[in-house]
């Protein structure tokens, strides 16, 4: 259940685990951003999501909380690196998950048009799945679409279309701007645009569903709510902004 969380984050955030097998450790990276949100599922607190920012790579910490902790623990890490565009190189994310413990990873190949992705399984030590997907030139994984969501202009009733991949299926994702919106997060108030990301549906992810973000309406197009709309038993899953702070 709280899997549909780290869904909702990675689709703006959700998937798209991580470590190549022989990979290179991942660099440290300052951090000139984080954002701290709370994740709502069915009315009750589920989890806590924190994004901390970087010059070259973003960190995306999951954690589940309260009853569905209780039920379903979750804690994952995820990593993207990414180039002056926002094009993704590498992503890792390391995934305890009840009692699971998941390590995947994807290399983003632009000589080879590629990206490969390999998913361990930390608690056998054994490779679950090995795959590869042909890319663009440029491609995103979730978190570096939404960093170019929010340094691109879209109208009202326009759309854009971004080429993101979890490493598996490889897409050109269509992003609507909707409507203007008032929206009220623990974090205040605040005059957003709302996007819808056509995600799901077999489009990247196979799960049926909506995915819908809001920015606000101003030079920082902050990402204030995310929420990921799915069929029952799953139901809608909510982040909203907690706390922003800035290094």
């Amino acid at each position: 259940m709280v899997r549909v969380a780290s869904l909702a984050t990675l689709s703006l955030a959700g998937i798209a685990a991580a470590l190549l097998a022989g990979a290179p450790p991942v660099a440290a990276d300052s951090i000139t951003e984080r954002l701290s949100y709370t994740i709502e599922w069915r009315l009750i607190h589920a989890g806590n999501a924190v994004v901390e920012t970087g010059p070259a790579s973003d960190t995306l910490k999951l954690e589940s909380a309260g009853l569905v902790s209780t039920l379903y623990k979750v804690q994952d890490t995820y990593r993207v690196q990414f180039d002056s565009s926002f094009c993704a190189t590498s992503s890792l994310m390391d995934a305890r998950e009840g009692s699971r413990h998941r390590e995947t990873s994807i290399t983003f190949d632009r000589n080879r048009s590629r990206a490969f992705l390999i998913e361990k399984d930390l608690v056998k030590n054994s490779i679950v799945s090995r795959t590869d997907v042909r890319i663009p030139d440029c491609a995103h994984d979730v978190i570096t679409a939404l960093k170019q969501l929010r340094r691109t202009k879209v109208d009202i009733g326009q759309s854009v279309q971004l080429p993101v991949t979890d490493g598996r299926k490889s897409a050109a994702v269509k992003i609507e701007a909707q409507e203007r919106e008032q929206v009220i997060t623990p974090a205040g108030t605040f005059k957003t645009v709302r996007y819808e990301v056509n995600l799901l549906n077999g489009v990247v992810y196979s799960r049926m569903g909506r995915v819908f973000v809001w920015l606000t309406d101003d030079e920082r197009r902050l990402p204030v709510q995310i929420r990921v709309r799915m069929n029952f038993p799953l139901g809608t899953v909510t982040l909203e902004l907690e706390k922003e702070e800035h290094q």
